[in-house]
């Protein structure tokens, strides 16, 4: 059995919050990258620019292992590592905060609000629920056991110490987690409800919406209406699976879409948010059996849809 090769631990600490960049430097059967900046080169010019990956090398922003800065000449070696921090992008401000639910040694239950990514990606870095935890808490090694869609607020589970992280993740990744979501969406009178909608739902790279195909379904919601007044509806939603914006997909194929939803049933044009019109959707409870202490455990969100009133 072929060993794995151990990770080295980080040679950069965090920059408000954010974790720095780890790429292994793959294998170059050809010859085409004689030095590491050459592969730099190939694999960020197209986004940052040739100039500003000159730049980088030459400020020492590429280190390796031991710490020390990696020089624009240096050999090309397939399988080091090189860390680096990208530029962080300009962020608008979320202007609400992250609640904490529950936390103990192990882990951290957060109420996210709307708007606020759970973990740094794209365009969203330093402005996520993970870095603002591990900058006002003081965790750096704080880490998501799973991830909630930035639109939708509510519970989003942490785990506190390294050691941790896979007994929790593997929770979510079992589906040995209860979670139920809340909505508020148009009222239809002639929808029977509760349902259990099936589907089949496929979300390609660099589109924004997810979409139903035909095909064996990979996901599964239960609808229900909790109450109705002003033609508008509350919804529970519970989801036996987690495909991306899976709940949102359903409520719409039902004629329901929920209420501020920018993608379902149509894609709005990209511009600034409106911190006013919040996605009526909230992951309001998480239920599962503790994988270190044997304990049944339940969170629920102090969160409110503001949609109903």
């Amino acid at each position: 059995m072929r060993r794995r090769t151990r990770i080295p631990a980080a040679p950069l600490p965090q920059r408000a919050g954010v974790d720095p960049v780890r790429l292994r430097l793959p294998a170059d059967p050809d010859g085409a990258w004689p030095t590491v900046r050459d592969h730099l080169m190939a694999r960020y010019a197209g986004a940052i620019g040739a100039g500003r990956v000159d730049a980088m090398v030459a400020e020492g922003r590429f280190v390796g292992a031991d710490g020390v800065p990696v020089g624009a000449e240096e050999r090309y070696e397939p399988g080091r590592y090189v860390w680096f921090h990208r530029d962080f992008p300009a962020e608008r401000r979320v202007p609400f905060e992250v609640g904490i639910v529950y936390r103990d040694e192990r882990i951290m239950v957060a109420d996210k609000p709307h708007f606020l990514a759970t973990t740094p990606r794209g365009r969203h870095v330093t402005e996520t629920a993970l870095a603002r935890l591990r900058r006002e808490l003081g965790l750096p090694e704080l880490q998501p056991a799973h991830r909630l869609d930035r639109l939708t607020a509510g519970l989003a589970l942490f785990v506190v110490r390294p050691e941790d992280r896979g007994a929790y993740q593997s929770l979510f990744r079992d589906r040995r987690v209860r979670k139920e979501y809340e909505a508020v969406a148009a009222y239809e009178p002639s929808l029977a409800l509760p349902v259990t909608v099936r589907s089949r739902i496929v979300k390609e790279r660099g589109v924004l919406a997810a979409r139903e195909v035909p095909g064996e379904p990979n996901s599964e919601s239960r609808i229900e209406l909790v109450e109705h007044r002003g033609g508008l509806g509350r919804y529970r939603l519970v989801p036996a699976t987690g495909q991306t914006h899976q709940l949102r997909v359903h409520m719409a194929r039902l004629g329901v879409p929920v209420l501020h939803d920018p993608l379902y049933p149509v894609v709005r044009e990209d511009g600034p948010e409106d911190f006013g019109r919040p996605l009526q959707l909230l992951a309001r409870a998480l239920e599962f059996t503790d994988p270190v202490s044997g304990v049944p455990v339940r969170f629920v969100s102090r969160l409110r849809l503001s949609g109903l009133g």
